[in-house]
């Protein structure tokens, strides 16, 4: 059964909330007015992009596009008033494998997270697909002395959340939370990303202040609020937590 947080208030205070996604502006489309609420709820939030965003090049290419999309990114954590972690792997190359979780493990330990937001297994994209597997298995190792980086490793492993899909397909929600005071701070941090919003022309793309807009009304409208973003928890030892 799924059900707005509304009825049981999830309270994010004291909590420290970090969103793993694949490319620069997926916070923006899944999870930013959740960030934004736990922000005000007093949680600290933070995004970590896995990805350059090399290939999301508009019909007229952009010159130094990763340059590009990491100020875009910036822009767009300051209004979320998030810290920011960059993976820096290329587009289209993501995949679960030793270096990547290494540096993920390096980035929770850096952050400290109670509470990650990944993308779902289910997702369209595959660098979605390889951000939730790097996400979930850093999550597990992040708290394992065994696994070497700089950073010392966490006291106990964070919960996890699954974000809901990119047009919503194929994902069930478990819970929805309401972030219609947010859906506006939402479409401001989505305009960050100029290089994105300048592919609209481009027919093989779909638009995306569209798609973020259908998305957060339809699950509000299915929870009976006016903006709503859809997860599931995680849960696998560990990564589950009462709330």
């Amino acid at each position: 059964m799924s059900v707005c947080d509304d009825s049981m208030r999830i309270d994010f205070s004291g909590d420290r909330v970090l969103a793993v996604v694949a490319h620069p502006d997926d916070a923006e489309l899944l999870c930013a007015g959740t960030l934004a609420r736990a922000r005000d709820d007093g949680a600290a939030i933070g995004v970590c992009i896995l990805c350059r965003g090399d290939k999301g090049q508009p019909l007229r290419p952009i010159p130094n596009l990763p340059a590009v999309r990491r100020k875009e990114a910036r822009a767009a954590s300051k209004l979320l008033r998030a810290e920011l972690y960059f993976g820096e792997f290329a587009d289209g190359t993501l995949s679960d494998g030793t270096p990547q979780r290494l540096k993920m493990i390096e980035v929770y330990r850096l952050f400290r997270p109670t509470l990650v937001l990944a993308h779902s297994v289910e997702d369209y994209h595959p660098d979605h697909r390889a951000a939730a597997a790097i996400a979930e298995a850093a999550s597990w190792f992040c708290a394992s002395r065994g696994y070497k980086t700089r950073s010392p490793s966490l006291g106990a492993q964070p919960a996890v959340w699954f974000m809901d899909t990119l047009n919503m397909n194929g994902f069930t929600p478990e819970f929805y939370i309401d972030v219609s005071p947010y859906a506006s701070l939402k479409d401001q941090m989505l305009l960050c990303h100029g290089s994105q919003l300048q592919r609209k022309s481009d027919k093989a793309f779909s638009p995306l202040g569209d798609v973020m807009r259908r998305q957060y009304e339809t699950r509000g409208q299915q929870c009976g609020v006016a903006a709503a973003e859809a997860f599931r928890a995680h849960d696998a030892y560990k990564r589950s937590r009462a709330w």
